[in-house]
This record gives structure tokens, sequence and C-alpha cells, in this order.
């Protein structure tokens, strides 16, 4: 054996698989390859989708979820984690126990609660479960509007509910909170991020003509986690993944692929994997 003196950033995914390649697992994977890191998986749930839908969902038993985990945090140790849809309580406990021992490593937790008809994905108990166990552990909390107002029991349509939300689901317990305004009126996309440090800051940007956004969130949250892993602070880390975001919007803005809400195009300029000396 060699004396190994080199390592990849490595991140960590704990989310649903996409059977269309355009969100949850895939797309976070796609993410930190392209940002130039190691992803490793914890997948909660495989789903049968495509561009058009979802047409099926099947969990994963909680005893594998936590057999992946494990097994993942014990030998390739994340630099960061993302964390996305979770289904029910007994897996946000399960989840939110183990993550407990790891303290040092960030956490991007991407609350997905409504789907893109509007319909709710998740119920209220695992709602509270969420607030209660793993917003604590959180570094960064992501919301968009659906999931907002799910989180504070109200509409929210603007920036200053926008920023009114954010402070409120900052004090139930996570470091920072993003909240998005992908879905808000206009040609503007305004993002509020608050810090318990004391970050306050909102990101302003254009909407870009496409039906290409399946997995927007899942790719923010995962580039969050990507430039978290690679030594970033919180406020670089959102900054720059918005920028991948966007330009991998943009990247993919006419092309076709499927009858639906096709892909970002995660691999636009693709960076090779980043190796760094271990201490």
């Amino acid at each position: 054996m060699g004396d190994f003196k080199k390592s990849y950033p490595s991140v960590l995914t704990i989310a649903g698989s996409d059977s269309g390649g355009g969100a949850g697992i895939q797309a976070d994977l796609k993410t930190f390859s392209a940002l130039g890191c190691f992803g490793t998986s914890v997948i909660t749930a495989t789903t049968a989708q495509n561009t058009k839908g979802v047409y099926g969902i099947h969990d994963i038993p909680v005893a594998h979820i936590l057999d992946q985990l494990r097994a993942v945090l014990t030998d390739i140790y994340p630099k960061a984690i993302k964390v996305g849809m979770l289904s029910r309580p007994e897996i946000v406990c399960a989840i939110a126990s183990e993550l407990r021992n790891y303290p040092a490593i960030p956490i991007v937790f991407d609350p997905v609660m409504v789907a893109t008809s509007g319909d709710r994905l998740i119920n209220q108990e695992t709602v509270d479960v969420i607030k209660s166990k793993l917003f604590p552990l959180s570094h960064i909390v992501t919301p968009n509007l659906d999931e907002t107002a799910v989180l504070v029991g109200r509409d929210v349509q603007c920036v200053d509910a926008m920023r009114k939300a954010g402070g409120e689901i900052l004090s139930m317990g996570p470091a920072h909170v993003l909240v998005k305004g992908g879905h808000l009126a206009g040609d503007q996309i305004v993002d509020f991020l608050i810090g318990a440090s004391g970050i306050n800051k909102e990101f302003e940007g254009c909407k870009i003509e496409t039906l290409n956004t399946h997995g927007t969130g899942c790719t923010l949250s995962s580039a969050i986690a990507a430039y978290l892993a690679r030594g970033l602070t919180m406020f670089e880390s959102v900054a720059m993944a918005r920028d991948y975001v966007l330009s991998a919007i943009e990247a993919g803005r006419e092309v076709k692929v499927g009858a639906g809400h096709g892909p970002l195009n995660h691999f636009f300029e693709p960076q090779k994997l980043i190796k760094y000396e271990m201490v």
C-alpha cells in the first residue's frame, strides 16, 4: 500500500432517487461532480418519475437507510452533507440521531415539502419532527416560497414577507436560512439569506424563460454543500451556488429532454476532481 497524502473533498447526499435524472440523488451527484467534489449517497426512497411528473414512490426501510449512512460516515468522511426530502417521521428521527454524532460536518437541508403541482408531499407530523429534530442540526435550510409557507403557516408572496418568515425559521434552530424567491411574481428573482452570525443579505437576478427548471432546488442546495466542502464561507457558498444554478439553467434553456420540465445543464463547465493535502 502506498503512503497516500491526498484526498478529494467528499460530499454526501441523503435524498430520494429521481428515475428521470433531473432532480434528487441524480442531480446532487451531478452537481458535486461538476464542482470538483467526490459524491456519496444515501437513498431514502426511489421514485418512478420523468419530466412530466411523479408516478410512484417506494420508501426505503429505515434500517437500510441507516446502514447506508453508517457505511459512508465511517469510511468516506464527508466535508459537507446535503439532506433532501424525508417523507416519514421515523426517517427524520433516525437520520437526525445519527448526524448528531458528527457536529463538525456542515449540513445543508433542502426541506422538500410541496410538489410543483402545489400538493403537499409530507404530512404535518413529519414537518413538526423536521423542525424539532433536524433544524437545530442544520447549518443552512433552503426553503422555496411554498415550503416557507408550510413552515410559518401562511402564504409568503413578497420580499418583506420573505424577510419576516426567514427570521421566524431561523428561530427554529438552523444557523442560516435561505428563503428562495424563484416563485415571486415578476421578472426578478430575490433570495434572502439570514444567519444567526449576523448575515442579512438579499440576492437579486433576472428570471430565465425556460421550461427546463426541474431539479433547481436540489441543485442549489447541493452546490452550497459542495462549496462548503471546498472550504468556502457560508456567504461565499450561497453566492457561488446561485451563480452556478443560473448558469446551468441558461446553458440548458433551449435543450429538449422529455416532454415536460427538463433538467438543468449541470456540466456546462465541469471542474476536474479536486485533490487536497490531508493533514
